[in-house]
């Protein structure tokens, strides 16, 4: 038979260190989390960790090794995957032999879930308990997912000397090979855009096609956010014949890490279309899949393997989590900032754990830090800002760069060169020294900042686990770059792992604060600023195409209050916030779209 999610949340993928060793931590209670695959070498250093804590045989894959990267992601979730199904296999000895376990684990479980109903039946038949509870548990409970995070964008040219390694060498195709050769049953989630190059290498892989049997030993999750999005990558990848197992719907900006703004379309909208068209993105990609199987003489599917729809960014409360679960018939709600604050689910250092705590809105903010070129949200006050500030101030701005992940700029260097590099940062700067004259002085200062705010994120983003499991960190201080969600500040206490669930499921909440706004009209607002600092900060001569877009983007918004406008109208918990709505609505229209003279 065919075993049920035991939750109807997941974790999904923080930052480097975060979630990189979520599973091993909670996947014993069918909670699923994403590692990133991005660092090896932290990878690497966590397979060195985990292989000495629970006794396994560690041997070291050097960067002399052929295709080391690779192989230290395939080595490490190999490791994670037989330390999940060890302590899923005790977990289940427990549950059978102590009813305290079983009633914790039951405490876990949504009232609406069926194995938990299950339980309790069988808890009141009381007749041969034990052996009946252990059947139970063997054919209805099964570990979360061990899925993996690659982002597309990550996918860095490398060399040995001067000679450019081919395509299969690059970092995100690297690191897509080691999962397809691991020993896991999950997914891989490619977020950041479309990747066409690495899309089609999947096709290497017989893992990612349906079986005789119609079934993925490794499937496709899509980090999409719009619905065209959505369809356009899943098209690409049916033609293949490769199917996309689920669209994970990210808010545009009222989420953590880098933050990929629509044009104005906000989540609910984009949800309610996902809902409508969920078919007509079942069969497209169906019909494609089975043409492009059919002339790789593989096997295919009469009829469409299961998609799912999934949703995350900004959802705090279980009155949002139960609404979205119903209204637009998700099959799951990623949950991520908040577990940065359960010791038991996330890999992050007290000093830092410590900031988020104390953090409040004005502390949390979308910042320029990445060298991506990408909006980050990030928080006031890291050792990452202290350490990169101090440096500015004694004129050594820029990192050492030891990771090059992301030395994407070729502008100076055909290997690439970071733009949080000292090195790429000291040929900006001279160039604008030699070029001061044509700068006010305040120009001249705001152009500097503009070069040094870039943060080494290879770094910063790894080293909470480094501190949190005493693993010596060599190289340059870079301290430690965190991103949560807007949504960090209303949650401000450390919490178990049972209270965090129990906080999802509607059991008692671990907010302390009821001035949290809706996750809807959070987002919006956001919005609005975006819009607004979008057109204050535009710089040269504004085009018609830069015009076309901020009208669609204003008409988006308005569109997109009139439909919030009917939802919040018709579900209860909403009408308190109506009068924010009519707010928000006259702050975009009193937003003045430039006219140029060549419209």
């Amino acid at each position: 038979m065919t075993k049920k999610n035991l939750h109807t949340f997941h974790i999904p993928v923080m930052g480097l260190a975060y979630t990189i060793d979520s599973p091993i931590r909670v996947a014993q209670y069918g909670i699923s989390s994403v590692v990133s695959i991005a660092d090896d070498d932290l990878i690497e250093k966590m397979r060195r960790f985990y292989s000495t804590k629970f006794n396994f045989q560690y041997e070291e894959i050097t960067q002399k090794f052929h295709d080391y990267r690779a192989e230290r992601i395939t080595s490490y979730l190999n490791l994670v995957d037989k330390i999940v199904k060890e302590k899923f296999e005790s977990f289940k000895t427990e549950l059978a032999e102590s009813k305290t376990a079983l009633d914790n684990f039951m405490a876990m479980l949504p009232n609406t879930s069926d194995i938990k109903k299950g339980f309790q039946n069988l808890l009141e038949d009381g007749i041969s308990f034990k052996d009946n509870i252990q059947n139970y548990i063997e054919s209805h409970l099964s570990s979360g997912e061990i899925d993996v995070n690659i982002m597309t964008k990550l996918d860095k040219d490398n060399f040995i000397k001067n000679e450019q390694l081919p395509i299969e060498f690059n970092d995100a195709h690297a690191a897509l090979r080691g999962f397809a050769k691991s020993n896991l049953q999950s997914s891989v989630v490619l977020s950041a855009g479309m990747n066409p190059r690495l899309y089609s290498y999947f096709e290497n892989f017989s893992d990612f096609f349906p079986d005789e049997n119609n079934k993925l030993k490794k499937k496709i999750i899509l980090k999409v956010s719009d619905f065209r999005s959505a369809i356009i990558q899943g098209n690409f990848l049916a033609k293949k014949g490769l199917w996309v197992s689920e669209y994970r719907i990210e808010s545009g900006l009222n989420c953590g890490g880098h933050a990929f703004a629509t044009e104005g379309l906000l989540l609910g909208t984009i949800l309610e279309e996902f809902k409508a068209k969920k078919e007509q993105l079942v069969q497209s990609a169906h019909e494609l899949m089975i043409k492009a199987l059919q002339l790789k003489n593989y096997a295919f599917p009469e009829t469409p393997l299961e998609l799912k729809i999934t949703v995350q960014g900004g959802v705090g409360t279980s009155e949002e989590h139960e609404f979205l679960l119903e209204k637009y018939q998700v099959d799951s709600i990623g949950w991520g900032s908040p577990f940065l604050l359960v010791p038991e689910a996330t890999s992050v250092d007290q000093e830092t754990r410590n900031l988020l705590m104390n953090a409040k809105e004005d502390d949390l903010y979308l910042s320029h830090i990445s060298p991506l070129g990408v909006p980050f949200n990030t928080l006031k006050g890291t050792t990452n800002e202290i350490l990169k500030q101090k440096r500015i101030h004694e004129n050594k701005a820029g990192s050492s760069c030891p990771k090059k992940f992301l030395a994407l700029s070729k502008e100076y260097d055909p290997h690439g060169i970071c733009t949080a590099s000292k090195k790429y940062q000291d040929i900006k700067l001279g160039e604008l020294e030699n070029s001061k004259e044509n700068y006010s002085a305040f120009e001249l200062e705001k152009e500097k900042a503009r070069i040094t705010e870039k943060s080494c994120l290879c770094v910063g983003l790894a080293n909470a686990s480094y501190l949190e499991n005493d693993i010596k960190i060599k190289g340059q201080s870079q301290g430690v770059v965190i991103c949560p969600g807007p949504n960090m500040a209303y949650f401000d206490q450390e919490v178990s792992l049972k209270e965090m669930v129990q906080h999802i499921y509607g059991g008692k909440s671990v907010l302390q604060t009821t001035e949290r706004p809706n996750l809807f009209v959070k987002e919006l607002k956001m919005y609005i600023q975006y819009f607004r600092n979008e057109i204050e900060n535009i710089s040269g001569e504004i085009t018609n195409a830069q015009l076309k877009k901020w009208n669609t983007f204003k008409a988006n918004l308005l569109d997109g209050i009139d439909y919030y406008k009917n939802l919040f109208e018709s579900t209860l918990p909403f009408q308190k916030d109506l009068n924010q709505l009519a707010s928000c609505k006259l702050e975009i229209i009193a937003i003045n779209i430039p006219i140029t003279e060549t419209v």
